[in-house]
Parts: C-alpha cells; structure tokens; sequence
C-alpha cells in the first residue's frame, strides 16, 4: 500500500510541476483559455458522456459515481492532438502533447473517494496582423489546474449521490507588441494574471432495474457560480526589434498590482442511458451553462467579444462482446464511439463559436485483476472562416492507462 501512495505523490509532484502547452489555438486569446477536460478516457471515447461507470472506472464529471466503484483504480491520460487551423486566404498545422488527468480511486464497501488532478482551461496562442501603419504581435501561454477531492456514496438501492472541492489554480500570462511604421521603438505590454480560488460539483445516479441484466440510468450533476481571485501584474517597455525578432528593451516601467474577482458560471448535466450489467450501454447528456463575464481581463477583450450561455449535446455508449471470455481476447475487449455538438456561448465579431467531434475508443484488458489500456481517436472542429475568422480542426489520439486492485482487505485466519 505505501508503494501504491508513494506512486501517486509522485505522479501528482511531476504532473504539477510539468508545465505544459495545453493548447494553440487563437480563439484561447479569449476569457481564460480554452475548456480542457473532457473526461476521463473511457468516457471521452464516448463523446464525453458522464453517465456512463462502473466498479473499475473512473468518472471524473460526476462524483456520485464513487458509490460504483469496487476496486481500488489509479488512472492517468495523455494525448497526440493535431492542429490543423484554416482562413479564407491560408493555413498552418501543429502537432503537441498534453498529459490530461492523473487520479485515483478507493472504495470503502459501498462508499468511495477519489483525489487528483486535471486541467481546466488551457491558453496558447502566437498571432500576428499586419497592416500598412501598425503591426501587432500576440502570444499567450498557461492555464488552469484543478487539485480535487470527491467522494460518493449509495445511500440506498440503485440511487447514489456525490461531491467533489475543487482548488483551481494557474498562471495565464500574456505579451502583447505593438509596433508603428517610422517609428523607432515598440511597446510591448507583459501580463501575469495568477488566479485562485475553489469551486464545487455535486452529483446524484439512479439506476432503474428493467429486467436482470439490464437498466434504466437517469443522472444529473451541478457546479454552482464560483468566484476566483485574480492578481494581475502589468509591465510596459518601450523595445526595438531587429530583423532576427530579437528584443531589447530601451525602458520599461512595473504598474501596480491589480487584484480582481472572476464569476466561473454555474453548469447543469443531465444524463439518461440504458445498458446491460457489463455488457452494452448507451446514453445521452445535456449540458447548460450560464453565460459567462470576464471582462475585468480587459486586456483580451474587446467590443467585438461576447459570452452567452452556452449548451452542449452529447451522445455515446460502448459494447463489450464478452468480458470474461477464457479464449478470443477480441470479446473481451470494449468498444466505445460517441458524438458531441457544442454551442461554447463565445461570439466573435458576431459568429458564434461553435464545436462538433466525434469519438472511437478500445479498452484492453492488461495485466492482473482488472487493470485496462485504452486508446481513443476524437476528430472535431472549432469555429468558422466567416467574417475573416478561424476554423480550427483537431485530430487527438489519446492513451490512459488504469491500475486496478483490491486495496484494505481484511485479513482472515482459521
């Protein structure tokens, strides 16, 4: 058991440590980045349906899930993503590797609990527009994190509830150069916006029986409006810029530090799925959220940027031919395929942003009791090449891996 913790610290010092390039996307200029998690790998493979768990997954979006689970699981993901972003004139590709959650699980009888961590926006952008008098150059990079503690439990048959802290914390910093025809010398604003703060999930699970094997699943889960802290720090330069994009600074000057708060809206899930016991499921989700205000960043936003509430679609299931075939491996493996269509609620010089992906995933059985790989494909686009816009267009291929083991058994003696 200490080895399996000593693990786990681990894992969570390196993933914290690890600073990533969550994205590079332009529309992450916007707000506080781009939304980052999806769910775990298994759910995600399902268009990142939240209903669907059992006693050696994780899900991470609803917490009443812990009351599902039965053996002790220690799950960690990564993913390929493919950028392929498009106007009407040209296009550029980029290919980067982000590490997407690191968690584990641990059943006590039919309560459950569950600590780690996982992104929840990501910024990265470098942008460049150019016109006959003024040339301007963006770049930003970070995000945030979220630290987590949940716990579950079936308070009664088939029915179980949940709930999950969560402390969010990143650093999003900015740089911002404007630069003038005939004139000497740039400005350049540098931005480090440090944000805190925690936010809550609540979750609940009802499982209708039909017949033996199989059931009716009705789930909902909510994060009510949270407020986080935003330090902002600003320095201005005065800067010349050589042809090899070398930068010297000529004066620069520290403003002072400015402190904020940031409304992080509340957000509805409702989820109905019918399955059998180990075998197939198939399911829907509904997502609301309200519109969201991040204006005090009024250093990336503009007249031309709005937010209103958003809602996302989702569809999926998998189907496990037979899970504990002796002979064909193929039956024991779980296929998983979904499709998702999202409505962000960002608008951009009057178009809305939105996005559609769909998703194929294998789970694999691997080594001892019911430890798993699985491997998952997601195709989906973001916005339009309308009113001189970008539509982006992402391929990800992603891996997790799942330890599974039975942890706090009482010893027996005759």
């Amino acid at each position: 058991m200490i080895k399996y913790f000593s693990t786990v610290i681990l894992l969570l010092v390196s993933f914290s440590i690890y600073a990533q390039e969550g994205t590079f996307s332009p529309y992450s200029f916007l707000g506080i980045g781009n939304d980052s998690f999806k769910g775990t790998a298994e759910n995600r493979a399902m268009g990142g349906l939240s209903s669907a768990s059992d006693s050696i997954h994780l899900n991470l979006q609803n917490p009443a899930a812990y009351g599902d689970l039965g053996y002790t699981a220690l799950a960690a993901s990564m993913t390929v993503n493919s950028l392929n972003t498009e106007t009407n004139s040209q296009s550029e590709s980029q290919t980067y590797t982000t590490f997407d959650y690191l968690s584990i699980g641990i059943p006590f009888n039919r309560f459950g609990v569950g600590v780690g961590l996982k992104p929840v926006t990501s910024v990265g952008y470098n942008i460049e527009t150019r016109d006959a008098e003024f040339s301007n150059q963006f770049e930003g990079k970070g995000g945030l994190n979220s630290v987590y503690f949940s716990a579950g439990t079936e308070l009664f048959n088939n029915f179980k509830i949940g709930g999950s802290v969560n402390y969010n914390f990143g650093t999003l910093d900015y740089q911002n150069i404007v630069s003038q025809a005939q004139v000497q010398y740039a400005t350049r604003e540098i931005i480090k916006n440090e944000i805190r703060g925690f936010t809550f999930d609540l979750g609940v699970m009802k499982d209708f029986k039909i017949s033996k094997n199989t059931y009716l699943r009705a789930s909902a889960s909510y994060q009510p409006e949270a407020e986080l802290d935003a330090t902002i720090n600003r320095r201005l330069a005065s800067v010349q810029i050589f042809t090899n994009n070398n930068v010297v600074v000529i004066d620069e000057n520290k403003l002072p530090e400015n402190t904020s708060t940031l409304t992080i809206p509340s957000e509805t899930t409702l989820g109905l799925g019918l399955g059998e016991t180990r075998k197939w499921y198939i399911g829907a989700d509904y997502v609301a959220k309200d519109a969201s205000n991040f204006n005090d960043l009024d250093f990336n936003f503009n007249s031309d940027v709005s937010y209103n509430a958003s809602q996302t679609f989702k569809l999926g299931g998998f189907f496990t031919p037979r899970y504990n075939d002796p002979v064909r491996f193929y039956n024991r493996l779980t296929y998983r395929a979904g499709i998702r269509f999202e409505e962000t609620g960002l608008n951009y010089r009057g178009e809305d942003i939105n996005e559609f992906g769909i998703t194929f995933g294998v789970g694999i059985p691997a080594g001892r009791v019911f430890t798993n790989a699985n491997i998952g494909v997601e195709y989906f686009t973001r916005g339009t090449k309308n009113n001189n816009l970008i539509e982006e267009n992402y391929l990800s291929v992603f891996l997790s891996f799942s330890f599974n083991d039975k942890w706090f058994i009482k010893s027996k003696f005759n």
